[in-house]
């Protein structure tokens, strides 16, 4: 008769343990995932941003920092721990839900992007009242129409008066095909003025000519939205005197940067960037010859 040990037992028991431990490991890889919405309140307002897409690209120094050297932009990548050869774009299209009106800032690259990322936050085009154009690049106009029509068909609009008119002489192929359209549906506005009750264009040219921010407040609380104010954490922050390809007006967009910052961290105002990583999020402090971004952490999710 065979006798059963201490260690025997012991040993038997291990074995079995390890066999659901083992056939837990067959769950298939799922791949990286990025939520599609991050909400928070602002006061009486509720603030969602949304990803309506991002992409990888090479060769980041064909963007950002052209008039600096390679070494600069290498060892400032180093230095925050980012590589220099490669970055990751990001496109935000903000929601401001003022308990009347539901505004959305900026529209994405295409409807079908903005729309996955409306959806998952909850909501239907159709509940969009306002559509409000921060520039008329492609990255911000593109989600207003597609295949499908207009997307915000109940929605009126708004963008900067200067933004619109140069546009309407420049000939340029999106403006044309997506805007002009809507023309009648839309508001322009001058710096200073309001969108809805407690969202305020702010001047910031220089990305185009008529690029605005909006500042946004609700029962004391206040957020900026820069857009394309600043296009990149780092490189836009640290070095906001590097020219920005996209820029159309290099000096004045570098000078708006300055001001905009400078203004961001003496008053501690949090803002959303829309290129910025996702959720695009944060505060600026100055640090050296300009400024760093300090991302959100639970400081607007605290009620």
């Amino acid at each position: 008769m065979t006798r059963l040990t201490r260690r025997m037992v012991l040993a038997s028991g291990a074995a079995a343990s390890l066999t659901p431990f083992l056939a837990q490991a067959q769950a298939p890889m799922l791949g990286a995932s990025t939520p599609l919405h991050y909400r928070f309140t602002l006061g009486a307002f509720e603030v969602t941003p949304l990803l309506a897409g991002t992409g990888t690209r090479d060769k980041p120094q064909e963007t950002f920092g052209l008039n600096a050297t390679p070494e600069e932009f290498a060892a400032l990548s180093a230095e925050n721990l980012i590589p220099a050869d490669r970055s990751q774009n990001f496109f935000t299209p903000t929601l401001v839900n003022t308990g009347k009106e539901l505004v959305l800032f900026d529209t994405g690259l295409n409807p079908e992007g903005l729309l996955a990322a409306l959806t998952s936050a909850g909501y239907t085009a159709d509940q969009v009242d306002v559509v409000v154009l921060t520039h008329m690049h492609g990255d911000h106009i593109g989600g207003i129409a597609g295949a499908a029509g207009v997307t915000f068909a109940k929605a009126r609009y708004v963008t900067g008066a200067i933004e619109h008119n140069h546009w309407s002489g420049a000939a340029n192929e999106g403006f044309d095909k997506l805007i002009k359209p809507l023309n009648d549906k839309f508001t322009f506005l001058d710096a200073g003025q309001d969108v809805v009750s407690g969202i305020t264009s702010v001047e910031a040219y220089g990305h185009t000519p008529g690029h605005f921010a909006y500042h946004i407040e609700s029962a004391g609380q206040r957020l900026m939205l820069t857009a394309d104010m600043t296009n990149h954490a780092v490189w836009s922050l640290a070095r906001p005197d590097w020219e920005v390809k996209f820029d159309m007006d290099k000096t004045a967009a570098a000078t708006t940067r300055r001001r905009i910052l400078g203004q961001l961290a003496a008053d501690k105002t949090a803002f959303v960037a829309y290129h910025l990583p996702f959720p695009a999020l944060g505060y600026v402090e100055t640090r050296g010859e300009g400024f760093a971004h300090i991302p959100m952490s639970y400081q607007l999710i605290m009620g």
